[in-house]
């Protein structure tokens, strides 16, 4: 399962179509909130995370998320692709970060390394 957090009602529509297309079965969320309301119910495969968010940022969300035992890998995306912004992602552990606009085959392979590094890792939930 690949849990999207993206605000953007119109672009998280899109990366869901494009993740289903891959087989990827995965759940959409439009905030922080609503995700982690989800989330505590299920243990992820992956995490794709925008990380300007309403109300809390993707980077806070994963941290939340960290702190409830949830291990699984992420992918933040951004509009910010600032080195401040990398550095802080992988100060917090998360290796993956995918600067917008990007294709949609970027993402899958930015998911499926993710994934791989989950496997290799051991993430459980």
């Amino acid at each position: 399962m690949v849990i999207l957090v993206e605000d953007d009602e119109g672009l998280r529509a899109a990366l869901q179509r494009v993740l289903r297309a891959w087989g990827f079965e995965t759940r959409a969320h439009a905030s922080a909130e609503e995700a982690l309301a989800d989330v505590a119910l299920d243990c992820p495969d992956c995490l794709v995370v925008d990380l300007n968010l309403p109300a809390m940022s993707g980077l806070d969300l994963i941290d939340r998320l960290r702190e409830r035992g949830v291990t699984a890998p992420a992918v933040v995306i951004s509009a910010q692709d600032e080195a401040r912004v990398r550095l802080e992602a992988r100060r917090r552990g998360i290796e993956h970060f995918l600067p917008k606009p990007f294709l949609g085959s970027a993402l899958v392979r930015k998911v499926e390394a993710a994934l791989a590094e989950g496997r290799r890792g051991g993430a459980r939930c």
